[in-house]
Order: structure tokens, then sequence, then C-alpha cells
């Protein structure tokens, strides 16, 4: 109270955070990776914001989504799945009268969140032929899930289509990657959400090494794909 004004009872209506206090370091003897504290999701908010800004004359509107809650569910008032979204989006289209479902189903919404690195060390709870490696690019998962692909959201085959030729008009470095071995790895993301609402949506982002852990590993050359993975999707999709 002395030092900062507070007492007890702000603790209840605050939110405090304690993070580590942890620098940004350069790991491996060319540097080429970057060990930090909470690079799941910073790594792929920076990338997709970094993008969006690289993009000065769009043909189409582009929109970069940082979402709240995502870790434990995306509900609540600014979760994925609230109501805000749809508002965001009523008002947008109201601009020019156009229907809300029209417009879900005219765009494209690449959910960029990391996906787990094979670790060499646990290499029991990857399938190897399906495993994100480092170094190998941006991370394409078709479907995400537990438990094989329960609660998945499962990209269509014409929207995976369309997002491979983008990366190759584009130059994109990726992988085709899964979330871990069945009844060992899984996960889900905020994908299956937008695709609730009918928009076409894959999952793409960076790979992460001690993914959860406090100090996680991501790849330079991972990082920059999924920039030029965003920056793809803006421009040509």
């Amino acid at each position: 109270n002395e030092k900062y004004g507070m007492v007890e009872s702000d603790f209840i209506s605050a939110e405090f955070e304690m993070v580590p206090a942890l620098k940004s370091k350069y790991v491996g003897f060319d540097k080429s990776l970057i060990a930090a504290y909470a690079h799941d999701d910073r790594v792929c908010s920076y990338t997709a914001l970094t993008a969006l800004l690289d993009v000065t004359e769009p043909e189409k509107t582009c929109l970069c989504i940082l979402a709240d809650k995502e870790e434990v569910g995306s509900g609540g008032l600014s979760g994925v799945r609230s109501y805000a979204y749809d508002m965001f989006f009523e008002d947008l289209c109201a601009m020019d009268g156009t229907r809300l479902s029209d417009c879900y189903a005219n765009s494209f919404c690449l959910s960029s969140d990391v996906t787990s690195a094979h670790d060499p060390l646990y290499p029991d709870v990857d399938e190897m032929q399906n495993a994100a490696r480092i170094n190998y690019g941006v991370g394409v998962c078709k479907y995400t899930g537990a438990r094989g692909k329960g609660g998945a959201s499962d990209a269509s085959a014409e929207t995976m289509g369309r997002l491979r030729s983008a990366f190759a008009r584009e130059g994109v470095l990726w992988q085709s990657v899964e979330l871990g071995k069945v009844d060992k790895g899984g996960g889900g993301t905020v994908a299956i959400f937008f695709s609730n609402r009918g928009i076409p949506t894959v999952d793409a982002g960076v790979p992460v090494l001690s993914m959860h852990a406090p100090y996680e590993v991501v790849s330079k050359i991972d990082a920059y794909m999924t920039f030029k993975a965003a920056r793809a999707v803006y421009k040509e999709i």
C-alpha cells in the first residue's frame, strides 16, 4: 500500500498478471532461434499485425483480429464466441448494405495460432510423419481437435487449395502439420468459431518448442514465413 497505493480489496476487482522476468534471447550457434516468454501467442499476433501494416493497397477489406480468452475457450464478453464480433461485422456490412451472411461467405480467415514443434527429447507424443519441425516454415493445420478430430475445425479441400495457391504465388515456405499423436496430443484454436459463422478458415502459425513453458523457443525463419503467409492472405485471397 505504501509503495503502490493498493489495498487488499483491489485484488478482487483488478486484473494482475505475474509473468517471468526473462528477456528474449537468441539461441543456437547461428542465432537462428529465439527464446522468450509467451511466444504462444504473441509471435503470431506480431506477424499477423505487421503483415497487415505491410499491405498498403489491398483489393479487399483486411482485418487483423487479436482475440481474447482463447486459452480458456473463447467465451465471455470479449472471446470470439461472443456476439461482440457479429456486432462489429454487422456494423461493417451496414456501411454498404451488404448482408452479414454474404460477408461471411465471401471472407477468408487465417487462424494464426502457434503449433507444437517436434521435440527430440519427447518423441513419443508426436506422429513423426505429421509433426511440425523447426525451420521448415509456417505450420498449416488442416484440422485441429483432441482424441483424433474431436471438436475440430476441418478446412475444406477448396479452402486448402486457395491457401496453397496464394502461398505458391508469394513464395511462402510451409509444412503440413498436426497437433501431436492421437490421445497424447491435440488442442484447439479460434478457427472453429469463425468456421461456425460460415467463414472458410485454416489454421496456420509458428511451430513452438516447449509450448506453454515459461520460456518458449521459435525459429526466425518460421516466424518470417508466418508473416509472409498472413501477407499472402491479405493480398491474394
